[in-house]
């Protein structure tokens, strides 16, 4: 009894030669072969998730739970770059973010990356410099002069 595998080249075909008849049978083996990978990858894939105890659609809800979580963190401090390019520059916040946008993939870095080194670099300008920072002789530090 013989069973017919889908992609089976058939019994000898008359007129053609047998290099043709091997060449049609190695595609049939590589088409079947691509298959049976698919098959085990998918096999593999089901496999893993039945270990793991979780669901295909309870990875992808996991996975855009993540997404979402990465989003609100790194939030805040976009938000605080395109206050200071607003303060800067006087563009609306859409233009801020076009700019911070822009800019990361001129440079190949992440926009929260770029937007916490402008930051930063606020902040490090904003604080006062300890050298600068002494009360001029005979003066207390926050009393006022007279007048």
């Amino acid at each position: 009894m013989r069973h017919e595998v889908a992609g089976t080249v058939p019994e000898a075909e008359p007129g053609l030669s047998l290099t043709e008849r091997v060449a049609a049978a190695r595609s049939v083996l590589a088409d079947n072969t691509e298959r049976l990978a698919a098959a085990a990858e998918r096999l593999r894939i089901t496999r893993n998730s039945l270990e793991s105890g979780r669901s295909r659609r309870q990875l992808l809800h996991e996975s855009a739970y993540a997404r979402l979580r990465a989003q609100l963190e790194t939030m805040p401090v976009i938000e605080q770059a395109k206050g200071i390019l607003i303060a800067q520059t006087g563009c609306t916040p859409e233009e801020a973010f076009d700019m911070l946008r822009r800019a990361s993939q001129r440079s190949n870095v992440r926009v929260s990356e770029l937007a916490a080194g402008i930051v930063d670099r606020a902040v490090t300008r904003g604080r006062p410099d300890p050298e600068h920072e002494q009360d001029p002789p005979g003066q207390v530090r926050g009393a006022r002069l007279p007048g």
